[in-house]
């Protein structure tokens, strides 16, 4: 028998023996783990967790992992019924995740994705930052409590490569004491570093568009924030305007000189995205008579060189109909388009030919999310990652939220009664199709033994074979502890109707087959038994010796 100290002895020379590979194999072979399979690594021994631990790793893991399109659906309400915040993974084989991002609370607002770290808004006093492979959370006070008119649309969350700072900033509207000034301006940016003591205020240039960072939406790219503002002087009557997070200083940039404009349609409409790590400007026509409906061609601008600020047409995309909604700010995934329709599904299409005309095909139904809707959704471009919150924790502005939140607030007791009666179901229909498959195994032995009354050899044989036939098959099924998400939720619950019915089908046939078997059996035995009944009674009249 193998002793508790020489099984120790036989992991430590095991260890040894591992440790002993040259360290740029181990770190090779760590660079194409998963960041779930590298935590569980550091559990391994001391060694293992201080080379997955080190910065240097953690950043160099950063740059091979892969990337994925997070899609986020924000809490609404529809028809009267409140809907948790959600988020979906696409991975680069466009295949979906199924569960739930677990940092993510049902009243959480995503406004960030920055080296595997989210930024998400609550309607509490706090912002969170959280790294959403390992778990880790980082809540901050907010620069003005209970401001009215806060929305997580005037946030944004990024990283400097060369100062190594995360920093969140936000766009303070023009306001005093939360009594609205102009809530279509705003002079102040206010930025936190993560590790600081406190938000600092930046002023602006000049008063700025709010509106338009709220419709046309943020860009976060190598520690610069891009955003869209009103320029009367510009020939399009908007420009860029970029906010270096190291320097922290302004720049605005002019919009394509060639621009087209359709005078009969609608007045063109303009978002500032992300596509191939270079910011572009996507514009469309809207139309003449209905303002929220898209028309013509979908544009796309490449800003190829900030400094001499020159763009470049990348996409001249026809597409008919038009696109109802433009995702943001990433609305490409490894080369192909994904766009939303009001029929609340997600499609991705392969974009063919040149910048001057640009066709759509290869159209791929990614994933039905209803009941959310789809103006509401958005789209990052994100990746897992180690990086760690620890180093900030001991800040000024780090709270540890006290109040009840996420899924124990009274209003999602009853999304969370719902899904309890779903899992008590899949317990139930579990519990009946053992009780059924046990029931068919003792009767199918019961009635084995009945088949030597059967005396017709053909009639024994299908007899058995049916016999076989009412034991049944039901495949198990683990649970998962995780939640789902609101995709893979829906489908869990078609999941259990069509097993219900299932179940229901197959007991209807179970028991057709039964009747066959009995009816069978009991004609033979009746024969058997009126041959034993007409010997006796020809016994009974033959003449005694």
């Amino acid at each position: 028998m193998v002793t508790e100290e020489a099984e120790s002895n036989k992991r430590q020379k095991e260890g040894c023996i591992i440790n002993c590979l040259p360290s740029d194999l181990i770190e090779q072979v760590f660079f194409r783990l998963p960041v779930s399979t590298l935590l569980t690594c550091t559990g391994v021994c001391k060694q293992w967790k201080k080379f997955i631990r080190d910065p240097r790793f953690i950043t160099s893991h950063l740059q091979h992992a892969p990337r994925y399109a997070l899609l986020f659906f924000p809490q609404e309400s529809i028809s009267c019924n409140p809907y948790p915040s959600d988020a979906i993974l696409i991975d680069e084989a466009w295949s979906h995740s199924t569960h739930a991002v677990p940092v993510i609370g049902p009243d959480d607002f995503l406004f960030g994705s920055c080296n595997g770290l989210l930024g998400l808004y609550t309607k509490m006093s706090t912002i969170k930052i959280a790294n959403f492979a390992t778990g880790q959370c980082l809540h901050l006070e907010k620069p003005i409590k209970n401001l009215k008119g806060d929305h997580f649309s005037l946030y944004s969350f990024g990283f400097h490569p060369v100062t190594k700072q995360y920093k969140v900033a936000h766009f303070l509207g023009d306001s005093i004491e939360g009594h609205s000034q102009n809530n279509d301006k705003f002079s102040i940016i206010q930025v936190y570093t993560l590790g600081d003591e406190s938000w600092k205020d930046i002023r602006t240039p000049e008063a700025l568009s709010l509106k338009c960072v709220r419709n046309s939406g943020v860009v976060n790219l190598d520690g610069t924030i891009y955003w869209l503002t009103e320029d009367i002087i510009a020939s399009w009557k908007y420009a860029i305007m970029s906010f270096d997070l190291g320097d922290e200083s302004f720049k605005r940039i002019q919009l394509p000189a060639t621009l087209e404009d359709c005078a009969h349609d609608g007045p063109p409409i303009y978002w500032i995205r992300e596509i191939d790590r270079k910011i572009c400007l996507v514009t469309i026509q809207s139309s003449h008579y209905l303002t929220r409906r898209l028309h013509g061609n979908l544009l796309i601008w490449t800003l190829d060189d900030k400094m001499g600020q020159r763009w470049s047409q990348k996409y001249n995309i026809q597409y008919s109909p038009s696109p109802d909604y433009i995702l943001g700010p990433n609305l490409v995934h490894r080369d192909k388009i994904m766009l939303q329709h009001r029929d609340c599904k997600l499609y991705s299409y392969e974009l063919l030919g040149d910048d001057s005309e640009t066709k759509m095909c290869k159209v791929t139904k990614l994933l039905d999310f209803r009941p959310h809707k789809p103006e509401n959704m958005k789209s990052y471009i994100c990746v897992k990652s180690l990086v760690s919150l620890d180093e900030y924790k001991k800040a000024g502005i780090v709270r540890i939220p006290r109040q009840r939140e996420g899924w124990k607030l009274k209003r999602w007791e009853a999304w969370e009664h719902k899904l309890r009666n779903k899992e008590e179901m899949w317990n139930n229909i579990y519990e009946l199709e053992h009780g059924r498959m046990e029931f068919s195994q003792t009767m199918a032995l019961r009635l084995k033994l009945l088949l030597p009354r059967i005396p017709d050899e053909v009639t024994r044989q299908q007899t058995s074979l049916k016999i076989s036939q009412i034991i049944p098959y039901f495949p198990d099924q683990a649970r998962s502890l995780r939640r789902l998400n609101c995709v893979d939720q829906k489908r869990d619950f078609d999941d259990l109707d069509a097993r219900m019915d299932k179940y229901k089908d197959i007991c209807e046939a179970i028991s057709q087959t039964m009747d066959i078997i009995f009816s069978t059996l009991q004609s033979c035995i009746q024969v058997q038994f009126l041959l034993i009944a007409g010997v006796a009674a020809a016994t009974c009249r033959w003449p005694c010796s």
